[in-house]
């Protein structure tokens, strides 16, 4: 790398590229070619069905899953600061986009999509990497399980063959219009996609080495057209019957198109209306909630992608690095006809059983989804929509971890399930924002009560005093225990509020509080006046660094006569004692 280069990019806040980098430098041959070339080819053979099946259940055609696992799934494995991680389209993201694409189109599906990338920059940028793991986990599993069911419940509708003329946005009401469209159920699509559950289900108990969805699905080919040709009047719907694209000329063709990526404008991609989308301040403010879920939902899932590929190989992830790259390939990828992308567990996972050893799996996993696009689109289109339903189905199953939401909800604390039951019930009726926003706000609140119930301040007698330790007559000595914030602060500072006459010195020990905001500085301050107004002297010792910094803002240092700190505590002592000697 040019001298130049290497030094703008430590100068940058985060590292780009900094897992494929440290690859490198590490030294890079045939044989690691060769193991990452294996894992790269399994991952994107299984990238294929899944990343049609994400675009269809998102409300847009195939192939837009497709750019999305080839250019953002390149970009971000090699921008990205994790060794292994694969990204593409996932499930998690449906219940925020099924509606965008409802309402906006598919313009405003990437106009979004490229508003979250600026977002993802700019939490990469200002390296809040770290602060996505203060996520709680009853918040996440319980939106993961919501988006879970979410999921399952729009695939009945391919699963069964129902004839829904259009899915209402609203989880209630597609519910009843699943159930009266019951009796519209196709014999060939329920065979088809019972076979390929079936498949998808038994064979991984069968071997591991192949994965399910390469079996699952020609099979579920074969069984359509074995279907067809036996009755004649039974046939499974597939992609090629359910979607179509321009050909030129006017003249449009069944199936998915045999292109590469082609650039464009998002918001010249049609709009609700079917016509160019446009773009005006209007449809940024509209997009903008939607486009912050999507960079948070996305921040979330690909940096516990990473967590998860880091126990699984033993390497560790810069999480910034990876927001930034994430950022990158949202930024671009609607550019050129992808949406939102983010870590994919079940395929890193993948990635990682198949060999993979760098960042250049990933990014030859996405050169992979490119060659079939552009060789086999129309053996692509004849893949049945119940066997994409089917897939679906299994990825629903395994995202909901229904093993450990039912342990949570057995072992956790009842303030934790609450949290847990409100963002899947919220996740399922509503939408994720609002289980998102209202878990994370419940948690914190339940998370400062907690905090204040171990926060205090009490009166140490003089015969607990240790050893050596005894203090003159006229001085108390208190005990602060915790971080002092505005959870805590006032609950801990009323222990102050009376003072028994003949007190001249509070010695307060601060060594057990690691930290203190604004509020524990007014309320310290409060007591504190209230002492000085009876000629009571404040001693603080043992005062923390961060406690001491804010002190320091507050402008305490200069109250000689009035307060004295001290980060030692025993020189905190050992003056109060000389002043009565």
């Amino acid at each position: 790398m040019a001298p130049g280069l290497q030094a703008a990019l430590a100068a940058l806040p985060v590292q780009p590229a900094a897992a494929l980098r440290k690859s490198w430098a590490e030294g890079y041959g045939a044989a690691q070619f060769r193991a990452d070339a294996m894992a790269g080819a399994v991952v994107g053979v299984v990238a294929l069905p899944l990343s049609m099946a994400l675009a269809i259940a998102s409300g847009v055609a195939p192939q837009h899953g497709l750019y999305t696992a080839i250019v953002a799934g390149f970009l971000i494995a090699a921008l990205g600061g994790s060794r292994v991680q694969v990204s593409g389209p996932t499930a998690a993201f449906v219940v925020i986009l099924a509606p965008i694409a409802t309402r906006h189109g598919l313009g405003g599906l990437l106009v979004a999509t490229v508003l979250a990338g600026l977002m993802l920059i700019a939490m990469g940028l200002a390296r809040f990497g770290k602060l996505i793991e203060f996520v709680p986990y009853p918040v996440t599993t319980g939106f993961t399980a919501g988006i879970a069911v979410v999921i399952a419940t729009l695939q009945v509708r391919d699963f069964l063959g129902l004839e829904v003329a259009k899915m209402p946005e609203h989880y209630p009401e597609r519910v009843a219009a699943l159930f009266h469209a019951l009796p519209t159920a196709h014999l060939s699509d329920v065979i088809v996609g019972g076979l390929t559950l079936a498949v998808l289900l038994l064979w991984p108990q069968a071997t591991r080495q192949v994965p399910a969805p390469l079996v699952a699905l020609p099979l579920a080919i074969a069984a359509a057209a074995l279907i067809q040709k036996l009755a004649p009047g039974l046939h499974a719907a597939t992609i090629a019957d359910r979607f179509a694209y321009d050909a030129g000329g006017g003249v449009m063709a069944a199936g998915i198109p045999r292109l590469p990526p082609m650039p464009g404008l998002p918001w010249n991609f049609p709009g609700g209306d079917g016509q160019p989308l446009g773009l005006d301040f209007a449809l940024i403010r509209d997009l903008s909630p939607s486009a912050f879920a999507i960079a948070m939902l996305g921040a979330i899932e690909s940096l516990l992608s990473a967590v998860v590929a880091d126990g699984m190989t033993g390497h560790k992830h810069d999480p910034d690095a990876e927001l930034f790259a994430q950022g990158v390939g949202n930024l671009v990828g609607p550019f050129l006809g992808g949406f939102a992308a983010t870590g994919a567990i079940a395929r890193t996972a993948t990635n990682i059983r198949s060999g993979a050893l760098t960042p250049v799996a990933a990014m030859l996993h996405a050169l992979v989804v490119l060659a079939a696009v552009v060789l086999l689109a129309p053996l692509l289109g004849m893949l049945p929509m119940a066997a994409l339903a089917a897939l679906l189905l299994v990825v629903a199953w395994n995202m909901s971890e229904a093993k450990h939401f039912a342990h949570t909800l057995r072992a956790a604390p009842r303030a934790d399930v609450i949290v847990l039951l409100l963002c899947f019930g919220l996740t399922v009726v509503f939408d994720m924002v609002v289980s998102v926003t209202v878990g994370v706000l419940l948690a914190s609140l339940l998370f400062m009560k907690r905090m204040a119930e171990v926060s205090g301040v009490r009166l140490v007698e003089p015969e607990e005093h240790p050893r050596g330790e005894r203090l003159p007559r006229g001085v108390v000595l208190y005990e602060v225990a915790g971080p002092l914030f505005f959870g805590a602060a006032q609950k801990a500072m009323s222990a102050l509020e009376t003072v028994n006459p003949g007190v001249r010195v509070v010695l307060l020990d601060l060594r057990a509080v690691p930290a203190m905001d604004a509020t524990a500085i007014v309320n310290l301050e409060s007591a504190f006046e209230r002492l000085h107004r009876n000629d009571v002297l404040v001693v603080l010792g043992g005062v923390q660094p961060q406690p001491l910094r804010a002190m320091a803002r507050a402008g305490w240092r200069g109250r000689k006569g009035r307060l004295a700190i001290y980060r030692s505590w025993d020189k905190a002592v050992g003056e109060v004692r000389q002043a009565f000697a």
